[in-house]
């Protein structure tokens, strides 16, 4: 985890009140960075949400919780200063890696609204000034109960933000193919979970030799990363091969603790709060990923 530094003294992009994301970056002729984000479930009680609230449809305004607002904070943190020291303060592509927003599912009751477009509306002011300040933005559809049967939500939202289309002019995709360099990396958002610490490598493992199944049957290029998203919790593998260290990192999320977690066998974990950059150096791709954790309750005395 990096630690706190000192803000780059450059001019700050100017963004409204109650999003006060600031970043700069030098003009450059290649872009080494693409900085990945997931699971901000905005829309949730437990999603991101900006500190000052967010308007609903009936003219009020959502305030959000103590703990939104410590997660506001860390996604404050990740842009001014994780990314500018990740990335070098050099020019990045941004990609969102699905569940930009919580949608209406499994009966739950802890959306802020029920209105997709408000929370199409949430996930927008979120996100714009971040859009608006990397070289290129590509917007993956996350889990249909989320995000509609089709990524419907998603593609609007997409669209909204001006994200790169695919050659079929989505603006939400299912999955990216993304050349970094010399390197292909693969973005899409599921992946297994499991329950049990010691499987939690197990579908990250099937992942890259699936990769290399399905790249070796029809001779296409391998890839050298595999990015997805959907656990809520960072994890990491890699291996070496005949072209290089290949890797699959999963990104951590924007979400805390809903009632679903409770009821599985996560329950006594507590969520894993930021994201991951990809940096060509030397040749070779690098991630840094900043990893917050929620504290635990805290501890009750018998008076």
């Amino acid at each position: 985890m990096s630690p706190r530094t000192t803000r780059p003294a450059r001019p700050v992009a100017k963004v409204t009140k109650h999003r006060q994301i600031g970043i700069s970056i030098e003009a450059s002729t290649q872009v080494n960075n693409v900085v990945v984000i997931s699971d901000t479930h905005c829309g949730c009680m437990m999603g991101l949400c900006p500190s000052g609230g967010v308007p609903l449809d009936g003219g009020g305004v959502y305030a959000p919780s103590r703990l939104q607002r410590v997660v506001w904070g860390w996604w404050l943190d990740f842009w001014n200063e994780f990314v500018p020291v990740a990335t070098r303060g050099e020019p990045f592509v941004v990609v969102m890696n699905g569940d930009a927003i919580d949608g209406v599912h499994h009966g739950a009751t802890t959306q802020i609204t029920h209105n997709l477009e408000r929370q199409r509306s949430m996930a927008y002011e979120v996100l714009q000034s971040i859009v608006r300040n990397a070289h290129a933005y590509y917007h993956i559809r996350g889990t249909e109960a989320h995000v509609g049967p089709s990524g419907e939500h998603e593609e609007a939202l997409a669209k909204m933000l001006g994200a790169v289309p695919d050659e079929d002019g989505r603006r939400a995709r299912w999955e990216l193919r993304l050349k970094l360099g010399e390197h292909l990396i693969h973005f899409t958002h599921h992946i297994a979970s499991s329950t049990s610490p010691y499987a939690e490598s197990t579908a990250l493992t099937r992942e890259l030799v699936n990769s290399y199944l399905q790249t070796g049957l029809w001779q296409d290029e391998p890839y050298t990363m595999l990015v997805r998203g959907h656990r809520h919790q960072h994890s990491e593998i890699a291996r070496r091969s005949a072209h290089g260290k290949v890797a699959v990192t999963v990104t951590p999320a924007w979400q805390l603790k809903t009632p679903y977690v409770y009821r599985i066998g996560a329950r006594m974990s507590q969520p894993e709060i930021g994201g991951v950059v990809i940096r060509l150096a030397d040749g070779e791709l690098f991630t840094r990923a900043m990893v917050k954790r929620i504290e635990q309750p805290r501890v009750e005395v018998i008076a």
